[in-house]
């Protein structure tokens, strides 16, 4: 008993425990009583009776699926706190029943791909990737060309979620005009983050670089065709750190194909990695990244230690600033 109050008994479930909770793991045990070694989704499986005395859970990559047979196993589980993005593969209809509540450090991933998408919206503005490919082919400085640069161009930005404000927020300081589609933000939300609002056609046809930020929920499936790459102006460049399958591959790669002057920045693909016969591999015009806008290395201590403030606001009592509900979740990549 700590204060009166019943000290919770704590569980560490996930691939890498100290990448994520490494730098906060003896300020996380001062709050819960953690009363095992770190496990993985395959030690729990072979010892199910671990979560039988887990009142919280501290995972992230790695985490098994919380369906009727894990929580059968753990009949005293209330609340998760998940250090890593989308929970989209790891709740199930019978954990939303049981009303545990779950965070995630879904707000503190989006940093780095945040950050990631103003170096390739930046360096797209001049044609980096163009210039990457013709020295390396033509073994010199090629004649320098027309690019629209960091001055007066325009940026589309598609889904104003929290990835796609703070790319917003960290485009403020550029000489930019930053056009955004989001169908669910108000103007008056737009105009705070110095955004104009506009149809997903009309971003398409106007933007010298477009950055998809879309979750990938049944509405958005597919949802930009070759139709709006087509569309796109002369040498433009479309940039995905979203869910590749947001975008009709097969009628990107057709439309690229036929436009050598547009690029696309691909940081993720469907299927991911992509098929080895791909011709996204061969495509001059294409850069592929292995889903990398995430966090990485030190860059995964940020979601512990915003899962370590959760923790610290949930035995206290107050609300949780990143609780995910059935309904948010429902929207969410």
């Amino acid at each position: 008993m700590k204060g009166g109050k019943k000290v919770l008994n704590g569980l560490f479930i996930l691939d890498d425990c100290q990448l994520v909770y490494g730098s906060v793991y003896k300020e996380i045990e001062k709050m819960v009583r953690i009363y095992e070694l770190p496990q993985t989704k395959e030690s729990i499986i072979q010892n199910p009776s671990l979560l039988e005395k887990a009142d919280v859970l501290f995972t992230g990559w790695g985490c098994p699926v919380m369906d009727q047979e894990f929580l059968k196993s753990a009949p005293n589980l209330k609340a998760v706190f998940y250090g890593a993005g989308s929970i989209k593969h790891v709740v199930t209809k019978e954990f939303w029943e049981r009303q545990i509540q779950i965070t995630s450090a879904f707000a503190a991933n989006a940093v780095p791909v945040a950050e990631f998408s103003l170096s390739q919206i930046l360096f797209s503005l001049k044609r980096g990737w163009n210039y990457v490919n013709q020295v390396k082919k033509e073994r010199k400085y090629p004649v320098k060309f027309e690019v629209p640069g960091a001055y007066h161009s325009i940026v589309g930005i598609i889904s104003l979620g929290m990835i796609g404000r703070k790319v917003c927020e960290l485009l403020k300081p550029f000489d930019l005009t930053v056009i955004a589609y989001d169908p669910y933000v108000s103007k008056e939300e737009a105009k705070a983050l110095n955004v104009q609002l506009c149809s997903l056609e009309e971003l398409f046809q106007v933007s010298d670089v477009v950055s998809i930020h879309t979750p990938l929920i049944k509405e958005t499936e597919g949802m930009i065709t070759g139709h709006h790459i087509h569309s796109m102006k002369k040498n433009a460049t479309f940039i995905n750190t979203s869910r590749g399958a947001v975008v009709r591959e097969s009628d990107a790669i057709e439309v690229l194909e036929s436009r050598p002057d547009l690029f696309a920045v691909l940081d993720v693909t469907s299927p991911e990695p992509p098929s080895q016969n791909s011709r996204l591999f061969s495509l001059d015009n294409v850069i592929l990244t292995p889903h990398i806008a995430g966090s990485l290395s030190k860059e995964c201590e940020r979601m512990g230690e915003y899962m370590a403030e959760e923790a610290k606001r949930y035995i206290e009592g107050r609300p949780m600033k990143w609780e995910i509900t059935r309904e948010i979740a429902s929207t969410m990549a």
